[in-house]
């Protein structure tokens, strides 16, 4: 009987290591496999339990979280949706996050660690913190003169600090409000279809996803690599260019949209913005050095985020001589964001330093306790401090008494470039208007905004389009807020 009885026991302790085996497995080996299936709404349902943080601007929210009453409980609420929509991106419980929304997920989720001294205590109770804040470097004036400026066009803003690299509006036209993605269900699902068929692609943030050809405003680089180089050593000497120019190794002339660039100088080119001086003056930079100077400027740089991704703004690096002239004036393959040519503007105005552009100057707990702070860096220096003086000078002399006067601001010292970029095959697409400035208030050390404007206006006349006249005033705008802000 008792031979029995141990033979009872042993395999009662097999059914128990059995099981604590078979827990170990679920638990440790196949919890990641178990936590992922779809079926498991467990994840779901715990990361919408309680409310989540909050983006601010100006030290103000511009989300919120609603009791929904439902199984998924807390969906995400927008104050003024699409104005900020390119800075928040949504928080959907269907179709998950994007922009700020995603980058700081896990702050706002309350699931980062940085959120409690003591991480593991919630790991073992099954809890988590409430979710933090994310500030960010907006000004609410900044961005609501970008997003009236565009009033609706195809187009984008992206406005930053020069010295420090803090983003005080990114604005992209048309927009959409991110609140009606939040919950789940046939209205939500209808909305993400609507939203993602509409030809005007309003979710598509343009300030740092889509690339333009630049036009124009490249001659700012251009120009740049030239003194860098010493390929000009006199700004306002002749450069003996012929109008139109003949572009290398062909037969094809390039025009200039306006008179008087005859052996205009390089002063004179990038005031009147003449094609066919800085395309010559690219040309005896050289590929290499263009590649090196355009590279500087942040252009073919992978990478970037501010914390979302920005796409590689192009400056190609295998070219004949009759691309590389295309090129030096923005044509050709170059393309860049409006985030990108806003960085070139600042490089100019912070005396050739390249700051990295940020978005999240800092994150907190709920109850305002610091957890992280953004910081600025350098990406290098762009141009010589001297180069970069003299290429303020040249932007003055744009704004005072070149093609982009409808930029000026009394009181106030502002550079600009104009510009004008063909696309569409043959150049027969609608062409995009383009300025790119900083600003300065009258005695200050040191410029308080640099600001890159892009209007893709489709329904205008083809010959009513210029940086001028599209571009400009919403650049005004833009730099009158940001000064007032300062």
């Amino acid at each position: 009987m008792i031979r029995y009885i141990r033979w009872c026991a042993y395999f009662c302790a097999l059914l128990l290591v059995a099981l604590l085996v078979n827990i170990a497995r679920v638990q440790v080996w196949e919890s990641a496999a178990y936590g992922a299936n779809p079926a498991n709404k467990r994840p779901a349902i715990e990361r919408y339990a309680q409310p989540r943080g909050d983006i601010l601007v100006d030290g103000r929210p511009v989300t919120g979280s609603r009791d929904s009453g439902q199984l998924l409980r807390y969906e995400r609420t927008y104050a003024h949706g699409p104005l900020y929509a390119p800075v928040t991106g949504f928080s959907s419980q269907t179709y998950g996050t994007s922009f700020v929304e995603r980058a700081e997920d896990g702050l706002l989720a309350g699931t980062d660690p940085g959120l409690s001294a003591f991480p593991l205590w919630y790991d073992l109770t099954r809890g988590r913190p409430a979710g933090g804040n994310a500030a960010t470097t907006v000004r609410a004036g900044v961005q609501l003169a970008a997003y009236a400026g565009l009033a609706g066009k195809r187009g984008a803003v992206a406005a930053v600090e020069p010295a420090t690299g803090k983003i005080l509006a990114l604005v992209s036209s048309p927009s959409y409000d991110p609140a009606a993605l939040s919950g789940t269900g046939a209205r939500v699902k209808a909305e993400w279809a609507r939203l993602n068929a509409d030809p005007a692609r309003p979710m598509l943030n343009r300030a740092l996803r889509e690339t333009y050809p630049p036009g124009s405003t490249f001659k700012i680089v251009t120009a740049a690599a030239a003194l860098d180089a010493g390929v000009v050593t006199d700004v306002d000497a002749p450069t003996e260019t012929p109008d139109p120019y003949p572009l290398p190794g062909t037969r094809t002339l390039l025009p200039n949209a306006g008179t008087g660039c005859q052996d205009a100088s390089m002063a004179e080119a990038v005031q009147w913005s003449c094609n066919t001086v800085m395309a010559k003056i690219g040309v005896r930079v050289g590929l290499r050095g263009m590649v090196e100077a355009a590279e500087r400027f942040g252009f073919n740089r992978d990478g970037l985020r501010v914390p979302s991704w920005v796409s590689r703004s192009n400056f190609d690096t295998d070219m004949s001589q009759d691309q590389l002239a295309l090129s030096a004036i923005g044509q050709f393959n170059t393309r860049a964001t409006p985030l990108q040519m806003a960085m070139v503007a600042a490089a100019v105005a912070n005396g050739g330093e390249l700051t990295s552009p940020y978005l999240v100057d800092r994150t907190t707990q709920d109850d305002g306790s610091p957890v992280r702070r953004g910081h600025q860096r350098s990406l290098g220096r762009a141009m010589n401090p001297a180069t970069a003086l003299r290429m303020q000078q040249l932007m003055v002399k744009v704004v005072e008494d070149g093609t982009g006067k409808n930029a000026a601001i009394p009181g106030a010292v502002v550079g600009g470039k104009t510009g004008t970029a063909q696309h569409g095959v043959g150049n027969t697409g609608t062409p995009y208007a383009w300025f790119i400035s900083w600003a300065k208030a009258e005695g200050a050390p040191l410029p308080a905004v640099a600001v890159a404007v892009v209007v893709e206006d489709a329904a205008a006349n083809r010959g009513d389009i210029s940086g001028n006249l599209a571009a400009a005033p919403i650049a005004r705008a833009v730099m009158e807020a940001a000064l007032a802000a300062h």
